[in-house]
């Protein structure tokens, strides 16, 4: 009977080096996103390495939360969707990488969304499955100033992902070597993360999810801010005398005000009504917690 393949994937924002991770460890070379504005990996791809008659890998490579063309929930729902399918079929994940930029010289808005979505849909018990990897340690001039983001990340953003039983790992020389080195230990069945618990085995919604919550929190937040830059540019506009400065603040006034419908449409697809809430409240809880980085991030 031939063995489980060792299934790890891959999580991480845009351009955090996730593809040519893979592509060090499969020894293929697909195209390069990390220098690009555009989001490269549109959804969940596997990628196959037989190292020998017993052993396969199976790396997996998923979009970040800051895609070019697709919403949050889109992506969401693409990753939920394929970790659901291999929870059911009884395949667990052995490991998730997840990739962080060390050139990156401040925590952004977008890094820190995709560090709470990833907390959230992970969960405490497969936490110790999880890598934390820096990469671009080949591009950071500056090495010093790379160990001191490396010390805040380790001992501030990723704490309690690591006080879960996470541990923090360098890509540092941007080879296959060292990102064998990185998966060499992630060879035994892991846990179950605790998005695919709640789909699966206390049958939520994906909205109904810890990590369909946050992020309709996180619409939330977004819409308070374009409400109040969309009352700047309004009142900003009655200020000012210059006709052509008016028709630009009135534009964009109006590219805002469609934004901020986008994000009514996303909320109204992720709100629970009241009754399903109380339903939940008494229902069935999944075994793993949530690991909440928000106190860190926000």
């Amino acid at each position: 009977m031939a063995s489980q393949p060792i299934v790890i994937a891959l999580m991480g924002p845009t351009g955090s080096g996730k593809t040519n991770f893979i592509n060090q460890l499969t020894g293929t070379r697909e195209a390069k996103a990390q220098h690009q504005l555009k989001s490269h990996t549109q959804g969940v791809k596997e990628f196959i390495v037989n190292l020998s008659k017993d052993r396969q890998y199976v790396f997996v490579d998923t979009p970040g939360f800051d895609d070019t063309y697709r919403s949050d929930r889109d992506i969401l729902r693409t990753i939920a969707n394929w970790l659901e399918e291999k929870y059911r079929g009884q395949v667990k994940l052995s490991g998730i990488i997840y990739t962080h930029r060390i050139t990156d010289n401040r925590m952004s808005g977008s890094v820190c969304k995709n560090l709470d979505m990833f907390a959230r849909l992970c969960g405490d018990k497969a936490a110790s499955c999880v890598r934390l990897v820096t990469t671009m340690w080949d591009k950071a001039r500056d090495k010093e100033l790379a160990k001191s983001r490396e010390s805040q990340l380790v001992q501030n953003f990723w704490k309690p992902l690591i006080d879960a039983g996470a541990r923090h790992k360098r890509f540092e020389d941007n080879s296959a070597r060292c990102a064998w080195g990185i998966v060499e230990d992630l060879t035994e069945g892991g846990e179950a993360l605790l998005l695919q618990e709640e789909l699966v085995d206390v049958a939520r919604k994906l909205n109904e999810t810890t990590a369909g919550q946050a992020l309709y929190t996180q619409f939330q937040k977004l819409l308070h801010e374009q409400k109040e830059t969309i009352k700047q540019l309004q009142d900003e506009a009655k200020a000012q005398k210059d006709p052509e400065l008016v028709k630009q603040l009135e534009v964009e006034q109006r590219r805002l005000e469609a934004e901020l419908q986008k994000t009514w449409d996303e909320m109204g697809k992720l709100k629970i009504p009241f009754m399903r809430r109380i339903a939940l409240f008494f229902s069935k809880k999944p075994q793993s917690h949530t690991i909440n980085v928000n106190a860190v991030v926000s």
